[in-house]
């Protein structure tokens, strides 16, 4: 009876788990650069859209008065000026402003580079975020 031989295969299997734990880790690591920079345009959206609510609503009840206040809708020219100032800081950052009546809708889109990039995976991804603010006056 003879024996078989099983050396090297412990090695296969070693090489090949981690293979499986490092594109694990790169996965997690893009994953997470990803989640970091839409939580940071979901903020900039959010306080875009604020800005332009509040900016528009402030000017329309100093020019208008507060008995008009129902009559007060939004421009979106004057929306976009708003926003693009509010975002002049922000570096590589597209953004598009919608407004109707009573809502100002922000959407904001970035290039990220991600921090890890295996060969043939892509180097970079789009990373969006929106928000939209109600105008209300009281």
């Amino acid at each position: 009876m003879t024996r078989r031989d099983d050396s090297g295969q412990l090695t296969v299997m070693i090489v090949g788990f981690f293979v499986v734990i490092g594109l694990l880790a790169v996965v997690v690591i893009n994953a997470s650069a990803a989640f970091l920079q839409r939580q940071q345009l979901n903020n900039a959206a959010d306080g875009a859209a604020l800005a332009a609510a509040a900016g528009l609503s402030e000017e329309a009840v100093y020019r208008e008065g507060i008995d008009s206040v129902a009559d007060i809708a939004l421009d979106k020219r004057r929306a976009a000026g708003v926003v693009g100032d509010y975002l002049a800081r922000q570096d590589n950052l597209q953004w598009q402003v919608g407004a109707d009546d009573t809502r100002v809708t922000v959407r904001l889109s970035r290039q990220l580079d991600l921090p890890l990039v295996p060969p043939g995976w892509m180097d970079s991804t789009r990373v969006t975020a929106e928000a939209t603010a109600l105008l209300r006056l009281h």
